[in-house]
């Protein structure tokens, strides 16, 4: 089993990052990875704890494929996507702390457009119920509804639930990969010297 682990990770006093850390399946840490873009939007107010990642979108070669990441607000941003699937990712991971208002639509939407996009397996794990514990009334009320995304865009198998923790388990068939690219030659015609604008700050 390969573990994709969430932390807030202190790098050093007062610098903080929203990071991912991989784990194979012989136990190995193969690194981690910072979360690149940092909302500031109502209930979350990352900006005020968290910089950016610095690390680029690294992938990680592990015992179930080469995997790639994303984290939350990430999956908003096309780029990622992209240059994980130019890295080599054959599943990308977006665990998700996403709740109900102007995401719902995009939840539905994003991640297979990206898998198929970009020819690779979509995870996107989201949070579940409410912390009123520590928030009371003004907790959000996580939505749920994980699921998983093949490299031709379509759900492997059912959605997740909307309240209750449940595990998800699927069989993933990642010959589906190489069909998916050579059906679709997305990465063959792309035009990168056409591009530049979306370099530009």
């Amino acid at each position: 089993m390969v573990i994709i682990l969430p932390i807030y990770e202190e790098d050093q006093p007062g610098v903080l990052y929203n990071t991912a850390a991989v784990i194979d399946s012989d136990g190995t840490y193969l690194g981690k990875y910072r979360k690149n873009h940092i909302p500031h939007v109502e209930k979350f107010w990352e900006k005020f704890y968290f910089r950016p990642g610095n690390m680029g979108w690294p992938v990680f070669e592990t015992a179930v494929g080469t995997v790639g990441l994303t984290i939350c607000y990430d999956r908003h941003f096309p780029e990622g996507w992209r240059v994980l699937g130019l890295n080599g990712a054959q599943i990308v991971f977006n665990p998700n702390a996403s709740k109900p208002g102007l995401s719902n639509r995009l939840w539905e939407l994003e991640q297979p457009t990206a898998a198929a996009a970009n020819g690779y397996y979509v995870v996107v794990p989201n949070r579940v119920g409410a912390e009123t514990n520590e928030f009371g009334d003004e907790a959000v009320d996580f939505y749920g509804t994980s699921y998983m995304v093949d490299p031709q865009g379509n759900y492997v198998g059912e959605i997740g639930a909307r309240d209750g923790d449940e595990l998800m388990i699927r069989d993933l068939d990642m010959d589906l990969v190489r069909t998916a690219r050579n059906n679709w030659q997305f990465y063959r015609d792309r035009r990168p010297d056409a591009y530049a604008p979306i370099t530009a700050p």
